[in-house]
């Protein structure tokens, strides 16, 4: 099976190690020629996975269309609010006859304006190509040392290549499972960056482990409601791209949305925070953009709700927690729309 991954950041790169190292052609496209040129010559992304090297079979292409050629199987690695534009390149490089069968996305966030997720962008921009999202508890630096890890794929429809797809990216570090609820796996993994935000503000604040605990379990519930009330199966929410990615985002202190929050709790702010990063920070649009789809839909979100304030409207990490703490007390065991 021929893979292509298009996007060479920190896990575009990690994917495309992990996919070589257990012996699948496998190309990395960079979006920008002269970091393909880099990445050749030195066999290393030092930008966004330094220490890493690149396996010797695995491909470096600057040229969209020839990577495409003898692809089967895509993967989209590069940020949400980037998803149509690369899938637009992708659909003007792929040969008349393609061999393309899938096309799966390793974003995690929705797209603003429309608050579609990466599978339904995917769909607009690829009409008729089956496509999916694959996500997890999956640091990138972790998955190219080839240290344990598991993911679950999903796809917009039942089709026999899903599992062909999932036994050919599995190997003896990273076990794939399947789920046939791909707006669950989505909102799940889209979700999660939000909370760890609010985590990094508890790590900034020095709140300590107590208070943590409290913000994951309710971040939990309210991952929940939201998710079910958009249509996504509960027992999803409790599975490795819920309940998994969200403890290791929240307490990884390799992540970016953690890391983020934490700056935010210690006193920075968060549009300078955001104009002097390099790496993607999806947490940040993310909130923003379930802000939105939650008030059109009615659905009660108050943690979301309070980190879409701290990062778009200047309130404090302490003021935001605050109002949470002294909001009407409830029943723990209360009908998910009242929690």
């Amino acid at each position: 099976m021929n893979f292509v991954v298009i996007g060479a950041g920190a896990w575009g790169t990690a994917f495309a190690v992990h996919l070589a190292r257990i012996g699948r052609v496998v190309t990395l496209v960079p979006r920008r020629a002269e970091q393909a040129e880099a990445l050749a010559a030195s066999r290393e992304n030092a930008e966004y996975l330094p220490g890493i090297a690149l396996p010797p079979n695995l491909g470096i292409a600057a040229d969209l269309a020839g990577a495409l050629a003898d692809a089967e199987v895509v993967l989209l690695a590069c940020p949400s609010h980037a998803l149509r534009e690369t899938c637009g390149r992708m659909r003007a490089a792929l040969p008349a006859v393609s061999r393309v069968s899938f096309v799966v996305s390793l974003a995690k966030g929705l797209e603003l304006g429309t608050h579609l997720r990466p599978s339904q962008v995917m769909a607009e921009a690829l009409p008729g190509q089956l496509v999916g999202s694959i996500t997890g508890p999956t640091n990138a630096a972790e998955v190219a040392r080839g240290l344990p890890a598991a993911m679950v794929l999903a796809a917009t429809r039942e089709d026999p290549c899903v599992a062909r797809v999932q036994a050919a990216l599995s190997g003896r570090t990273l076990r794939v499972y399947t789920s046939t609820d791909l707006a669950g796996v989505e909102i799940a993994g889209c979700l999660k960056n939000v909370y760890a935000i609010a985590a990094g503000c508890c790590d900034g604040l020095k709140l300590g482990d107590n208070t943590k605990a409290a913000l994951l379990t309710r971040a939990l519930t309210e991952m929940v409601r939201v998710g079910s009330a958009l249509g996504a199966r509960v027992d999803t929410f409790y599975g490795l791209s819920g309940f998994g990615d969200l403890v290791a985002t929240c307490h990884g202190g390799w992540s970016r949305n953690r890391e983020f929050g934490q700056r935010l709790g210690e006193g920075a702010n968060a549009a300078d925070l955001i104009a002097h990063r390099k790496t993607v920070v999806e947490g940040y649009k993310t909130a923003e953009a379930f802000a939105d789809l939650c008030v059109q839909r009615g659905i009660d979100a108050p943690i979301l709700r309070e980190v879409q304030a701290i990062l778009f409207e200047g309130k404090s990490p302490k003021a935001a927690l605050t109002d949470l703490m002294n909001r009407g007390l409830k029943s723990e065991t209360a009908p998910a729309h009242a929690r």
